[in-house]
């Protein structure tokens, strides 16, 4: 099969001998990413599909991230790319072999989308937009012929059937086959609740409970701090934890900390506080200098100086740092210059626990990979296919999470058609 077949661009479904000896159409549950590429390739493949979704409207989680534009992909190397996936790493390998990031940007110029590499690598449309994409993916598939049936939520698995409330009533299916790519536990009011799970665990599924994951972190603030700096950006500085240093920026909240910077860090650091309670985070305040740098630079502030005054001469630190400074290093003011200047390099955060999973911008957790052959397949439910969010994986934001709902989507769809290509032979 050729590596983009059925994705990049639009063709005619061909009609083959597996797929005409189906009555009833194969069911995909949920309309987001992954659902919507599996629906493309089965439909390429010559199978009639629907798409059951529970909102009103498909790919709302899709269209939320897309408001402050779309990060489609990551254009950094595929051989890195390619680790951004943790544990998962192995299971999604042939996912994202077939659809690197590089074919992301394909098919989105298939359905007039183009794209353009930001300065941190990241994949945009040139629009900015979400909207745009979904609109002309949507029409694709229909004029494929793939039926999207809205406000069909599931409300129940069964070994014999899926059952789904519609504005009609209650309705059981029996495909020969389905997809669920229900999402995980983050923004439940964009439909991914995760209702689902409790129904797999019962049908002897192995699941892991959700966790946030590229999330926020409280910090037990003073008043004084919160009602000064609560939405502040904290700028050019880097964070140390378990996952490593990395440079960028955070905002500093009412709760806590939040942002790019923090959500790098998100995994390590809510893994550290379930096992030992208490996490590593480390700032530096002035990552363009050394410690002795600063140092002497302090020496030479005037003794009569304020000390906010002596750290923005010295070491550079805007409002916002120096009060994160004396925030978590109130006794600064009197200690040496080495002193002050090892704290600006090493001022440890302590995080208290990760913002409720309702925040998150992604999860972890959900079916684990033991449960799960090597097609996606649930393998106490033959005939039962799921990807995405709602698989055990996380990775960071930058469109690593797209690219692999995406890829995992495509990956299922021609599994899919390959299996009920045998059940019908």
């Amino acid at each position: 099969m050729n590596d983009q077949d059925g994705v990049g661009q639009a063709s005619p479904a061909v009609d083959t001998p597996a797929a005409s000896k189906l009555v009833e159409p194969v069911a995909i549950i949920g309309g987001g990413p992954a659902g919507l590429m599996a629906a493309e390739v089965l439909s390429a493949r010559g199978f009639a599909v629907t798409v059951y979704e529970a909102m009103p409207t498909i790919g709302r989680k899709f269209l939320l991230a897309g408001k402050s534009g779309l990060n489609l992909t990551h254009a950094e190397d595929y051989s890195r790319f390619r680790t951004r996936f943790g544990q998962a790493n192995a299971r999604l390998a042939p996912a994202l072999n077939a659809f690197p990031p590089e074919f992301v940007r394909t098919w989105a110029a298939g359905l007039g989308v183009e794209t353009f590499v930001g300065s941190s690598e990241r994949v945009f449309p040139t629009a900015m937009k979400a909207s745009p994409l979904l609109r002309a993916w949507r029409a694709r598939l229909e004029a494929a012929g793939v039926t999207i049936r809205t406000r069909h939520r599931l409300i129940g698995i069964k070994t014999d059937g899926l059952i789904l409330a519609t504005p009609e009533g209650e309705v059981t299916l029996h495909p020969p086959a389905a997809l669920l790519a229900l999402g995980g536990a983050s923004w439940p009011r964009l439909g991914s609740d995760a209702a689902w799970l409790p129904w797999l665990t019962d049908l002897h599924v192995p699941v892991r409970p959700f966790l946030p994951a590229n999330c926020g972190f409280d910090v037990a603030w003073s008043a004084h701090f919160i009602e000064r700096f609560a939405g502040a950006p904290l700028k050019g500085v880097a964070a140390t934890s378990a996952a490593g240093r990395l440079p960028g920026e955070c905002v500093v909240s009412r709760h806590g900390l939040e942002g790019s910077l923090i959500y790098a860090h998100a995994a390590s650091c809510r893994d550290a506080l379930l096992a030992h309670g208490q996490a590593d985070l480390t700032f530096d305040l002035a990552p363009g200098r050394t410690a002795e740098r600063i140092a002497a630079d302090l020496m030479r502030q005037p003794a009569k100086a304020s000390l906010s005054n002596r750290l923005r001469k010295a070491a550079g630190l805007d409002t916002v740092k120096t009060a994160l400074l004396r925030e978590l290093a109130p006794d600064l003011a009197h200690q040496q210059p080495e002193t002050v200047a090892m704290r600006i390099k090493h001022l440890p955060v302590p995080l208290l626990r990760p913002r409720p999973i309702a925040e998150a911008i992604s999860s972890a957790g959900g079916v684990m990979w033991q449960g799960v052959d090597a097609r996606m397949m649930v393998e106490a439910l033959p005939g039962l296919f799921v990807a995405g969010e709602m698989v055990d994986w996380e990775a960071p934001t930058g469109g690593y999470l797209l690219t692999a709902c995406l890829a995992m989507g495509r990956f299922a769809g021609q599994c899919m058609a390959d299996w009920l290509a045998r059940q019908t032979a």
